[in-house]
């Protein structure tokens, strides 16, 4: 390798590392600013005091945001563990050769999930499911089924059919060939459709609190029942953060099967 050669080589190392060092202070800052407002909000009673002098209480203390946020991230933990199980089997079920069949059905009703308005699939669930948890992930596992199911079938659809072909001449399994050769090509898109999910799932939460879920919405819907900017600026604001921090966490994990690990 020739000097000009080695030195643009080295140079673009260094911008890399660079990139990547900045990312990760973005994140950490922001990851501390999330638990600092989810902890300490409190202290900034007297700035929501000075902002919305006309409130008697400006910040929310039915509930801590440490419970909030825990029980949010339940919320959509468990939703999207079964949105991402049934999308990525429905996936794999269709991209098998006794189901392509299959394919254009299974899409056509992922379609159908996200279209219904997750306040529609509340109120159907609802009578089925009582209030609160159950509803609450029966809507959100519904939205959060079409990025999976369309990135998985989207995703092995990009091996290559000689590198498919040069597995089975080398004496693999359908399964050695799927979890050896299929899955790890496509685990990139396969976690960009998750990731899509989980930050649909994590902003869509919040409409749960209106069938009694405990989540970040229980004061953004508080706020917005009696009228009070201040306790849906506090619930927005760390339903916001939550889905930044969360949408960096999964960028990362992208760029590692990006860069092969």
């Amino acid at each position: 390798m020739n000097a000009p050669v080695a030195s643009s080589h080295r140079a673009s190392r260094l911008t890399q590392v660079r990139a990547r060092a900045s990312g990760n202070l973005v994140l950490g800052g922001l990851i501390i600013v999330l638990v600092a407002l989810t902890l300490g909000m409190g202290a900034l009673e007297p700035l929501f005091h000075a902002l919305f002098p006309e409130l008697r209480n400006p910040l929310y203390a039915r509930d801590s945001f440490l419970n909030l946020m825990l029980a949010h991230i339940g919320l959509v933990l468990v939703s999207s563990l079964i949105s991402v199980t049934i999308g990525i089997a429905a996936g794999l079920f269709v991209t098998r050769p006794v189901g392509r069949e299959f394919e254009p059905m299974v899409s056509s009703l992922a379609a159908i999930g996200q279209t219904f308005p997750p306040a529609a699939v509340l109120a159907i669930a609802v009578p089925l499911a009582g209030f609160g948890f159950a509803p609450t992930i029966i809507a959100l596992s519904l939205y959060g089924l079409l990025p999976v199911i369309q990135n998985t079938i989207a995703g092995l659809g990009t091996v290559p059919q000689t590198t498919l072909e040069a597995a089975r001449g080398n004496g693999m399994s359908r399964t050695q060939i799927l979890m050896r050769v299929e899955l790890p090509l496509a685990m990139r898109v396969i976690i960009a459709g998750i990731r899509v999910s989980v930050i649909i799932n994590i902003g869509t939460a919040t409409i749960g609190s209106t069938v009694g879920a405990k989540s970040l919405g229980t004061p953004l819907i508080a706020g917005l029942v009696g009228n009070n900017l201040a306790y849906v600026i506090q619930g927005a604001l760390l339903v916001g953060l939550l889905a930044i921090v969360t949408d960096l966490l999964f960028e990362r994990l992208e760029r590692r099967y990006s860069f092969g690990g």
